[in-house]
């Protein structure tokens, strides 16, 4: 059993791999005030207003520190630089040199929007990235700054789905919570993206740390397709009206931030040094819909703080 930091805890990522890595694991959640008598340790600090981060790591004393905090809104990132900059690439770095020091194991998660998605067919770890917009290239600076200061770093760039605290951080919740009410919503046809269930992204972050990988490594779904595919394959899941949803481009959404529009990642790096394939779609569909039948979006929705 390790004893597991995570930084970021209330979010969409580091509430659901908590609640995971709690069956096997001690878990510590670093969290800035949201979260409340959740079933695990949690720490209260504000690593946007400049946290000192080695009293944290001399408090809480882990094995492993999984960073799960970033500025993950892409709107926001355009509007604040400044922040994007302190959260997705200065801080990864200062806890991944801390994380050197002290040999404890380090995750940090970067993003598929690295690239700027004008490649025909599936990127691998050997490709350039092309940031096109503040957040991916601040996430981009920390996977370099993260390398460089800690080598023998885990550096994952993921794209996921699932129940969150919100209930409104993934494409999943969109499209559940829109069409449950009725509301017609686009697809964006023309982007292609490998969307994996958060909830084994956590198991594969896990089975990494385990095997002691290092590296950069793309933990991604392994089926590409479109995100208005995306839209329909939840409907059909959830019995809800895949009519409801709108074949669009992105060119056409009016977004501030660009979006890539083939974010197809290659994981064979990743399934090769774990020594088997990852999950498929349609079982993690499967598991956020049998997580919707049994009441787990309103159970981890009772940990956020009034």
């Amino acid at each position: 059993m390790a004893r597991i930091l995570i930084t970021g805890a209330s979010g969409l990522l580091g509430i659901n791999l908590a609640l995971e890595a709690m069956r096997e694991h001690e878990v510590i959640g670093i969290d800035r005030g949201r979260l409340r008598s959740a079933p695990f340790r949690v720490m209260q600090a504000d690593f946007s207003q400049g946290t000192e981060t080695e009293s944290i790591l001399e408090s809480a004393r882990p094995d492993w520190l999984v960073n799960c905090a970033a500025l993950a809104n892409l709107e926001e990132c355009e509007k604040h630089p400044e922040q994007a900059k302190r959260l997705n690439t200065d801080l990864p770095a200062e806890l991944a040199a801390a994380c050197a020091k002290r040999n404890i194991k380090f995750v940090h998660l970067s993003t598929d929007a690295v690239f700027d998605g004008t490649k025909q067919g599936a990127y691998t770890e050997e490709d350039e990235p092309n940031p096109q917009i503040v957040y991916s290239q601040t996430k981009l600076d920390g996977e370099r700054a993260v390398q460089q200061v800690n080598p023998q770093a885990i550096i994952a760039r993921v794209n996921f789905y699932g129940w969150s605290l919100s209930g409104q951080r993934s494409l999943g919740e969109f499209f559940v919570n829109n069409l449950s009410e009725g509301k017609r919503v686009y697809g964006f046809t023309d982007v292609v993206f490998c969307p994996m269930w958060v909830n084994h992204l956590a198991q594969t972050l896990l089975a990494m740390l385990e095997k002691d990988l290092h590296g950069l490594y793309h933990v991604v779904g392994a089926q590409p397709m479109n995100k208005y595919q995306f839209g329909v394959e939840v409907a059909r899941k959830f019995g809800l009206r895949e009519s409801l949803i709108e074949p669009q481009s992105v060119e056409r959404s009016g977004l501030t931030a660009k979006r890539s529009h083939n974010l197809w990642l290659s994981v064979h790096k990743l399934s090769t040094d774990l020594g088997r394939p990852l999950p498929d779609f349609s079982t993690g569909l499967d598991g956020f819909y049998t997580q919707f039948q049994q009441g787990y979006p309103q159970k981890i929705r009772s940990y956020q703080q009034a």
